[in-house]
């Protein structure tokens, strides 16, 4: 299959080096009126009023944006059950502190994927992931860290890889083995370093490791006990860190040379000097903030320093229920100090670089072929406009959704 975009205004993201930093972030590399080509799920030309092969489909785009389709590189998409209990106590103006007493939190989430079979974990994420698609994402990272148990989390990278088999885009797994306890939290650390790890790199090789450091989440300690065993077996390894405090962690992902440090809506200047000063990843998630009220990442400083920065969604059934990148986009140029164009790139060629996909995130020649034609003529429409769906159409791997 072959298609043809005409005359569209294409946002190419080549030219710079990838990842983006600093004042690179900025370039978007724009044809104003140009073309491109696919064939057999790549892009194979990209240029102006390129000729039109008699077996193409043409899609006119008449002066539209047509850009990379989005990469969320942070999601919980992977769950079952609600969190409206909470959401019923926020409204009545009961503080985060407290919602969790009263609710377990993430335990309600941890007990209603207990319950769901396998089956019913990979149709609830292929429902998502169908949402995110008609939203422009074509690819999307998944963490497990409902399951606590070893079967548990097993359970949920098994049904996350079933949906990734199902859907046309493409998922990338995390195994998140370090986001809450059950029972005695120190035994529980133990186990996970000790036994549950072991485990899921004998059956997932070559799966990237998370851990959530916080007041609610783990320990400085028992982090980087996790991840410094994960590294022993040549695993990469990400952070959520200072979504409410500044613990100290950001030091130590640094020290790990962890792919990523997601949230830093805490983070001192010391610790995002140092951030940027590294090859690590910082990983904004606005629409967390925007939920559950607290302060945003405010990440001028960093970019500033020339820091490598990437933006995600952050789908959380109970901190971040949003599928919608082009709504991260709005949240992050609005209260976390970026410009339309470094969100966008933020959210395509950088958040595909942290997940290793070099493959896309750029319009070019030779990249698979993941692109999304806008409703709108100026892309800066993506951070203005709030409540609607700016895509009309997704084409992911050369093929027309």
């Amino acid at each position: 299959m072959s298609l043809l975009i005409r005359h569209a205004r294409i946002l190419t993201l080549a030219g710079a080096p990838r990842p983006r930093r600093g004042a690179a972030l900025k370039e978007l590399g724009v044809i104003e009126r140009g073309d491109v080509f696919v064939q057999e799920g790549k892009i194979a030309t990209v240029g102006p009023e390129l000729p039109v092969p008699a077996e193409a489909e043409i899609i006119e785009a008449d002066g539209r944006v047509l850009m990379p389709g989005f990469v969320d590189c942070h999601t919980h998409a992977c769950s079952a059950g609600d969190r409206f209990e909470e959401w019923d106590l926020k409204l009545k103006g009961v503080s985060y502190a407290e919602m969790m007493k009263k609710t377990g939190g993430i335990h309600a989430t941890v007990r209603a994927v207990r319950e769901a079979t396998r089956k019913q974990l990979a149709a609830n994420l292929r429902a998502r992931l169908d949402l995110m698609m008609r939203a422009g994402t074509t690819t999307v990272e998944v963490k497990s860290g409902y399951g606590l148990t070893i079967d548990g989390e097993l359970k949920m990278l098994h049904a996350i890889q079933r949906a990734a088999n199902e859907w046309p885009g493409t998922v990338v797994p995390t195994a998140l083995l370090g986001q809450a306890t059950e029972g005695d939290p120190a035994e529980h650390m133990r186990m996970v370093a000790r036994e549950m790890l072991p485990q899921v790199w004998h059956e997932f090789p070559g799966i990237t490791v998370d851990a959530c450091c916080d007041e609610d989440g783990w320990t400085v300690e028992a982090c980087v006990r996790l991840l410094e065993r994960a590294k022993k077996h040549g695993l990469s390894i990400r952070v959520s860190a200072d979504q409410f405090t500044s613990m100290g962690m950001v030091p130590e992902a640094l020290r790990l040379h962890a792919t990523s440090i997601d949230h830093l809506n805490a983070t001192t200047l010391s610790d995002a000097t140092a951030l940027a000063a590294s090859h690590t990843f910082g990983v904004l998630l606005p629409a967390a903030s925007f939920h559950i009220g607290t302060r945003y990442a405010r990440t001028r400083k960093l970019l500033e320093l020339g820091g490598l920065l990437a933006l995600a969604t952050g789908f959380d059934p109970g901190r971040a229920p949003t599928h919608s990148m082009p709504f991260a986009i709005a949240l992050a140029v609005r209260h976390c100090g970026l410009t339309p164009a470094e969100a966008i790139a933020a959210c395509t060629v950088n958040a595909a670089s942290l997940l290793g996909l070099n493959d896309r995130g750029t319009i070019e020649a030779g990249q698979r072929a993941d692109l999304i034609l806008l409703r709108h003529r100026d892309e800066r429409l993506l951070a203005f406009e709030l409540g609607d769906n700016p895509v009309d159409t997704v084409i992911c791997a050369g093929k027309k959704m």
